[in-house]
């Protein structure tokens, strides 16, 4: 059955440069392994996407749109459906003070950042860097490999999987979660509640709730902190 734009997926992927047989990319860990990019610090699972929001390239929704739970499907996109041709008017030649004065030391095949736009250093010499301002991808026909894995269809299951995008560290069963009427109850678990940064996920998640679902009018977040053990009274011996 055909999917719509807001459903909540769990896809896995593995994305190629075609002419290349080069991984970018892969939520399958034996994948990266195979292709030596595996990091022993990133979660290899189902990525959570938004169908309609960009979390993969417009092109690689598209297809899904059609797809099935289950269903895995090569896609090939040229240039055009990926990250456009090569524009030869993007690549800049700059001369080093430039740089200097900006307090950027261009070193050949870096990334630097000039007036919000990200450049790859080409060359650097004669006191003058060439910059390409094109994304590293533009002019690759790219190849994806796409498996729908699941559709999360109750509100527990969407805010759930938000939760975990937005806090990969602490498992997502550990929020205890009450939903009733619209409004969403959600309790931090302890281990979470020293963390950096907890305030942003907080506002960052609420921010997610009212963008994807629209069947909640009220987040509320409770923290409890545990100060002091139980105990029980020792019963008595009964003579």
């Amino acid at each position: 059955m055909p999917f719509n734009k807001g459903d909540f997926l769990l896809v896995d992927y593995v994305a190629k440069v075609k002419d290349e047989d080069r991984i970018l990319e892969t939520t399958i860990a034996e994948e990266a392994k195979k292709a030596g990019i595996y990091d022993e610090n990133k979660a290899y699972e189902p990525k959570l996407i938004i169908l309609g929001e960009g979390w993969l390239l417009k092109s690689v929704e598209d297809e899904i749109l059609n797809m099935d739970i289950g269903e895995e499907k090569v896609i090939e996109l040229p240039p055009e459906k990926a990250f456009g041709e090569r524009d030869p008017s993007k690549v800049r030649v700059i001369p080093a003070r430039e740089l200097t004065r900006r307090r950027i030391r261009p070193v050949l095949g870096a990334q630097i950042e000039i007036n919000g736009r990200i450049g790859l250093v080409r060359s650097v010499g004669s006191g003058r860097v060439v910059v390409d301002f094109n994304h590293p991808l533009a002019g690759r026909t790219l190849i994806y490999k796409v498996k729908v894995v699941k559709k999360l269809e109750s509100l527990e299951e969407r805010i759930r999987a938000l939760i975990h995008t937005r806090l990969p560290s602490i498992e997502a069963g550990k929020f205890k979660i009450e939903i009733k009427d619209g409004d969403v109850t959600i309790w931090v678990p302890e281990e979470a509640l020293n963390l950096d940064g907890l305030q942003i996920f907080k506002r960052a998640l609420a921010m997610d709730v009212r963008r994807y679902i629209e069947d909640i009018s009220l987040l509320r977040f409770i923290e409890e902190f545990k100060v002091r053990e139980e105990t029980k009274e020792p019963q008595q011996e009964q003579q």
